[in-house]
């Protein structure tokens, strides 16, 4: 059920982050239009698209998070026996755990800051408490599925194969 759920938060993901993207490259090309073609810009796009760039980046770790599709040194990984590739995959996902709760806790400790401090962006005015909240929010959701899979690796003491990526075959 969980990995239903994910696989459907992964997909409604991707079309955020291509919706996110057209409206980021459509705010840009309004605003090289109106820079060199009419002499206006819009001030606030730039600072837009920076931040719609952060929610790109972390949401788009989750995606690739989820899929296993990561970039991963597993040369040697692959001629240990099956017993040190067990232990070296637990000791992935405990630090993969470890390392994004740490980075949840203080990303999302700064997030609360600039949010109780009403902290807004120079120019667009935007509360930084959101795009600050991206990178708690990727991290939180990355940190869910490495605790997930640590879990699974736990109980079911095999190791984790990577799922298959939409239109993918292995």
């Amino acid at each position: 059920m969980l990995d239903r759920i994910f696989g459907q938060l992964t997909r409604a993901i991707e079309l955020l982050l291509a919706l996110a993207f057209i409206a980021a490259v459509l705010l840009n090309f309004i605003n090289v239009v109106g820079r060199y073609g009419f002499g206006w810009t819009l001030i606030w796009g730039d600072e837009v698209q920076i931040y719609v760039m952060v929610w790109m980046a972390f949401l788009g770790a989750v995606v690739v998070s989820w899929r296993h599709m990561h970039l991963r040194m597993d040369i040697l990984f692959k001629y240990f026996p099956r017993p040190v590739q067990f232990v070296v995959q637990l000791l992935e996902l405990a630090a993969l755990v470890l390392l994004c709760g740490l980075m949840l806790f203080e990303s999302g400790r700064y997030a609360q800051q600039m949010f109780v401090l009403e902290r807004a962006s120079d120019v667009a005015q935007i509360p930084m408490w959101i795009p600050n909240s991206g990178v708690a929010v990727g991290f939180g959701l990355i940190a869910l599925i490495g605790l997930l899979r640590l879990v699974r690796l736990l109980r079911s003491r095999e190791l984790q194969q990577p799922a298959e990526a939409p239109g993918e075959r292995v």
